[in-house]
């Protein structure tokens, strides 16, 4: 992966956001720089409060910044029209929720193939790449089960299924496996530890448990706005795995 590892997908520079309570001015983010590689599984871990929700949001161009730069894949999004940063979110970007966000009207083939929808891809063809996604995440077998017929793990799988269908630049995770017991947890991240190696996708998930966030390549640590430690190195199989397995 030698050079690829190297090649930035996001760049992040003096990166500011301020709000207005009454007279006084509260930093959300207060001075952010950092770099996301591609091929990178990356953590920005906080508490509640401390900014790393707002950075999701401005890396995904869902708030704007009050001021500082965010470039993805070469372009600053700051910059760009809201009808512009739909169209990046849309070809550029997938997204893995806390709470799934399935359409209950929809089987888990049909969900994992409404991106594919929105960008005009054939019925026929759009349900033969969702298939292939509901296998690589190992969920084929309930291709056809609507969402209240699997249980939580199931449709976390299913959720990062129709996150990679798109093929996107960058896969966003807001605290992914928050609705999961610890078991399924640890199966959700090695799965996402697993695609991001294998396919060479970005990941950057947003977690508050430093436990989650050992899974990830590197870990961006946010206290009150600012980034406060940055580490490297990734958990391959804690202790607790190799219990449950044997």
């Amino acid at each position: 992966m030698g050079e690829r590892q190297l090649d930035p997908v996001i760049r992040v520079k003096g990166l500011y956001k301020i709000y207005r309570v009454g007279e006084t001015k509260v930093y959300a983010l207060n001075g952010v720089d950092f770099e996301v590689y591609r091929g990178q599984f990356i953590a920005i871990v906080g508490a509640s409060g401390s900014g790393k929700s707002t950075l999701l949001n401005m890396l995904a161009g869902l708030e704007k910044p009050t001021k500082g730069q965010i470039e993805i894949g070469g372009r600053h999004i700051e910059k760009l029209s809201e009808k512009q940063l739909v169209a990046l979110r849309r070809e550029k970007v997938g997204f893995i929720f806390q709470s799934y966000n399935l359409l209950n009207t929809m089987n888990a083939l049909e969900n994992v193939a409404l991106p594919l929808a929105f960008r005009g891809v054939p019925k026929k063809k759009r349900l033969l790449i969702a298939k292939k996604y509901l296998k690589l995440v190992g969920v084929e077998e309930q291709a056809d089960h609507m969402p209240n017929q699997m249980s939580g793990g199931q449709q976390q799988r299913v959720g990062i299924a129709r996150a990679l269908v798109v093929k996107p630049q960058i896969i966003f995770a807001d605290e992914p496996t928050g609705n999961l017991d610890s078991r399924t947890t640890m199966e959700v991240l090695r799965l996402l530890q697993k695609i991001v190696r294998e396919q060479n996708q970005t990941l950057v998930m947003v977690t508050h448990d430093d436990h989650l966030a050992s899974y990830a390549d590197r870990r961006i640590r946010i206290m009150d706005g600012k980034i406060v430690g940055i580490e490297e190195g990734a958990k391959e199989k804690p202790e607790e795995e190799r219990l449950y397995e044997g």
